[in-house]
């Protein structure tokens, strides 16, 4: 008797404890078991699950016959120049746009050697994000803790990532220098511990910030506070990456490592002038591929990370076949491009190769992956996540791109002798933003530029930085 009533109360409290743990919409034991009827533990679903617990997936998944030898032939191709390395740093926007005004120069100057300094251009973008970071904080300091905007600063303090228009607002600012001027430090290489110490040095700042404005402290003390927050992340700059020279000697060389001239006192916008001939801010437009949105329009992300220290990320949205009409353009001339992907997706990294036929993930798991590149981006399946500079097409007999070549910032052992290669299909899915000179572009797309532009958000899918 008293067996069954134990029994009996075991069995009512699993029940109770089965049905208070499922809500509506919960994963009920009913549901569990249906799923499971539908799993048909077949000896050809027990081979694949034994061959995938032990394999890696896309060894698995590649499609064999799209594994031959890389076609490296190239109807347009730019000059070579050397292969850079970002390391450990989520840098690529900075190297990518650094190559561009190098090869730029080069076109002008074919015998010269140039490397310039990505370190140089990486102090002044960090502080300035920390400014961002504490005037941000300051501008808002009226509005909850929880407020989605004074989160916005909070969660993203500082971070290595950026485009192509922090590249202009940068050298037009603060001049350019070359490598021997400011070399990589270990902090450059490997960015992740020193940051996160700077953004919680940020944090703590934003935070008596806040309290300075809910104390109704005048505007000058807030200031003047936060040049003196800005003062210790300067110190943590410079003891991370070096201080910026205010001018060095250099003299131009050769490829062959001959001094073209005697060496010449330069400060970095001097420099600057030398290599690029003038602001870069207005001779270029950035297009980018939104299926989501309505083409040639305009579009700016608000407090981009140069709200306060030159211009907000501004856009116009093209459909692939305008931006591979100016793409195709400017390589003709013998100008590489500013250019971002999603370069996870697809990417066969020993050979240096990105197509949409690399792998069939869809057969290895019997099922279909069929977003398309819209959804892709609405959902935060896909986005641009890296920038690389690319420096050839190859064309058919009517004009038509059939596959592109990026110079990467990975090293020059990875991939293609540090080059990826991507057949247009891929490219037409995968492919984000691209900066061009005006002169490349349409009357079409040189008025959409004009345009006032439709304001977005940073949260946006699509407008986090290349990193």
């Amino acid at each position: 008797m008293k067996k069954t009533i134990i029994l009996t109360a075991v069995m009512t409290i699993t029940a109770l404890t089965s049905t208070a743990q499922t809500k509506d919409g919960g994963l009920s034991r009913a549901i569990v078991y249906d799923i499971q009827k539908e799993h048909k533990n077949a000896p050809v679903n027990r081979a694949l699950a034994n061959a995938v617990a032990a394999n890696s997936i896309d060894e698995l998944a590649k499609n064999h016959a799209n594994a031959g030898i890389v076609d490296t032939y190239f109807s347009v191709e730019t000059p070579k120049q050397s292969i850079t390395d970002q390391k450990s740093s989520g840098r690529c926007w900075m190297f990518s746009g650094l190559n561009v005004l190098r090869s730029d120069y080069a076109l002008k100057h074919d015998s010269v050697a140039l490397e310039l300094s990505q370190s140089y251009l990486f102090f002044w973008d960090q502080l300035e994000k920390s400014n961002l970071m504490l005037q941000g904080v300051i501008d808002t300091a009226k509005k909850p803790i929880d407020d989605q905007r004074v989160q916005f600063f909070f969660h993203h303090p500082l971070n290595d990532g950026g485009t192509f228009c922090g590249v202009a607002d940068l050298v037009d600012k603060y001049g350019l220098a070359p490598k021997e001027a400011m070399p990589e430090t270990y902090f450059t290489d490997n960015t992740s511990k020193a940051s996160k110490l700077i953004a919680s040095k940020l944090r703590e700042f934003g935070l008596q910030l806040r309290e300075m404005v809910e104390k109704g402290k005048s505007n000058s003390s807030v200031e003047k506070a936060k040049v003196r927050m800005l003062g210790q992340i300067y110190r943590m700059l410079v003891l991370t990456i070096g201080e910026p020279p205010k001018s060095f000697t250099y003299a131009f060389k050769t490829k062959s490592g001959r001094n073209l001239s005697q060496p010449k006192e330069y400060t970095p916008q001097e420099f600057a002038k030398e290599v690029v001939g003038g602001p870069i801010n207005g001779t270029f437009i950035m297009v980018m591929n939104d299926p989501r949105r309505p083409y040639y329009k305009t579009y700016e992300v608000e407090y981009d990370r140069h709200t306060y220290d030159g211009h907000n990320w501004k856009y116009v949205n093209l459909p692939m076949d305008d931006i591979e009409r100016m793409a195709i353009a400017a390589l003709k001339a013998g100008h590489k491009l500013y250019s971002s992907y999603d370069v996870g997706k697809m990417l066969d990294r020993k050979r240096g190769f990105a197509d949409t036929e690399n792998y069939d993930y869809g057969s290895l798991f019997s099922t279909t992956f069929g977003m398309d590149k819209a959804q892709r981006i609405a959902t935060f399946d896909s986005g641009s996540t890296h920038a690389m500079t690319l420096t050839a097409v190859d064309l058919d007999k009517k004009g038509n791109a059939k596959k592109w070549k990026v110079e990467n910032s990975w090293g020059a052992d990875w991939g293609q002798k540090g080059c990826l290669i991507m057949t247009d299909r891929w490219m037409r899915e995968y492919m984000f933003r691209l900066v061009v000179d005006k002169k490349y572009a349409t009357e079409k797309v040189r008025k959409a530029a004009e345009l006032p532009p439709v304001m977005v958000m940073p949260e946006d899918p699509l407008f986090l930085p290349d990193e």
